[in-house]
């Protein structure tokens, strides 16, 4: 298998992952949304990206002492914004509700995610074969995504007339917007941060391995606006005295943090083994895999089982949309130089 199959098959075993990683928030009935989310942040944001970077990344602090400094703050940077679109995409679920924020958010990001990097590392690839099955496979996700997002409204309008109002959908829409271009910021982390993979590489990091150097300082930043939002949360609601029932609880968050994270690492894994075009073709593929997933588990969990036919129609119609610009993808990999 060439490492461009292996790669896509990496993909494919991420998105599911990613897609699968809150199920266990929904045993975790005693607790409330931000007790959750503040261990989830601790264990997936900080503890295992640092377990994973001193595992595989030999002399790690001489790695960053030997990096220039301008690099660790840029990818610093790209996680405090990506931080930032979690704590919006919180908000905006709330406002307009999880399967239309899910869409919009992960279409925006798959969008921005690919096209800024290969604007600012391929633009000679612009007008070649590869490049335009780039733009019209990201079409398409805009596409699937936008069905998706069409579908996912139409089955919570009822929901959405009874407790928000015109003026608060409006506030939601325009966050789950500004939550995808911030979630982009992981993806622009990979692309731009070779650098500091290179400088993993010269201390004896594997080809492989070396994108991890990138994980935990990106992360790290990312804990930052997760760790405050939850805090405040917590002070409003008076919700930290929940973390004394629900000792289970703490096992189902480090579960939700190594399902996320290793669906982080396989993304990595997977951009890696698709070379210098990883993160073009890669993040699209991730967050498309992703929408797909979840409409799946939605569908078994019983989401949309009051939603109606049409609604339910649409969605397939979506994900079949988002399964050709997979494959419209894959196909382009043979077009590389």
């Amino acid at each position: 298998m060439s490492s461009t199959s292996c790669g896509i098959a990496t993909l494919i075993i991420a998105g599911v992952t990613n897609a699968s990683f809150t199920m266990p928030m929904k045993y975790a009935r005693r607790w409330a949304w931000e007790n959750t989310w503040l261990v989830w942040t601790v264990f997936a944001l900080v503890v295992l990206p640092l377990a994973a970077a001193l595992v595989t990344i030999p002399n790690l602090w001489m790695v960053y002492r030997s990096a220039s400094p301008n690099i660790i703050l840029q990818i610093c940077g790209f996680g405090a914004g990506w931080g930032v679109a979690q704590v919006f995409f919180g908000v905006a679920v709330d406002m307009i509700g999880i399967t239309l924020a899910f869409s919009i958010v992960l279409g925006t990001s798959a969008a921005v995610g690919s096209l800024i990097p290969m604007v600012s590392l391929h633009r000679e690839s612009l007008n070649s074969t590869a490049g335009y099955a780039v733009f019209g496979s990201i079409a398409l996700i805009l596409l699937g995504v936008m069905l998706c997002a069409a579908a996912g409204r139409m089955r919570e309008r009822s929901n959405a007339q009874s407790t928000s109002s015109q003026k608060r959908i409006s506030r939601g829409l325009l966050l789950a917007i500004l939550c995808g271009l911030c979630a982009s910021l992981m993806n622009f982390g990979v692309a731009f941060g070779t650098p500091l993979v290179e400088v993993a590489r010269s201390f004896g990091a594997s080809e492989l391995n070396a994108i991890n150097a990138v994980w935990f300082p990106l992360m790290l930043a990312g804990a930052v606006p997760n760790v405050v939002y939850c805090a405040w949360l917590m002070k409003r609601n008076r919700s930290g005295s929940k973390y004394r029932v629900g000792r289970s609880h703490w096992a189902l968050a480090a579960m939700m943090a190594v399902l996320w994270f290793g669906s982080t690492l396989l993304y990595g894994l997977a951009a890696s083994q698709l070379g210098a075009w990883g993160p073009i073709l890669g993040w699209p593929l991730f967050m498309s895999l992703i929408v797909i997933t979840a409409t799946i588990l939605g569908m078994f969990t019983g989401e949309w089982r009051d939603g109606g036919a049409l609604p339910i129609r649409i969605q397939w119609t979506g994900v079949t949309v988002l399964v050709l610009a997979i494959f419209i993808l894959a196909g382009s990999t043979r077009y590389l130089r």
